[in-house]
């Protein structure tokens, strides 16, 4: 069973990398950019749209450091609260109630 998820997962995987690249080899035709102030760039279809899916990867990443970091944080400061507040719990029981 585990044998046949493996084939199952790389026919998978095979399939979307020939399909992507055939997609690229269909694609080669050159696309111009036009940016700001007459600056252009001329560059094949598929490398533009590389570029635009790496430039918005790397804004999404960047846009949640500052909330990985702040995760991060409260965890340490959870990891390092937590034995105080199980020693305070267990000494402020009462050891005769329940016996």
């Amino acid at each position: 069973m585990k044998n046949l998820m493996w084939l199952l997962q790389f026919i998978l995987k095979a399939a979307i990398f020939f399909t992507l690249f055939a997609f690229a080899l269909n694609n080669q035709h050159d696309a111009v950019v036009h940016f700001f102030f007459g600056t252009t760039w001329s560059a094949p279809l598929v490398l533009v749209l590389l570029a635009v899916f790496v430039t918005g990867v790397a804004i999404g990443v960047i846009g949640m450091v500052p909330r990985w970091l702040k995760h991060r944080r409260l965890v340490q400061l959870a990891d390092t609260s937590a034995p105080e507040i199980k020693a305070s719990a267990s000494s402020s029981a009462d050891p005769t109630h329940g016996t």
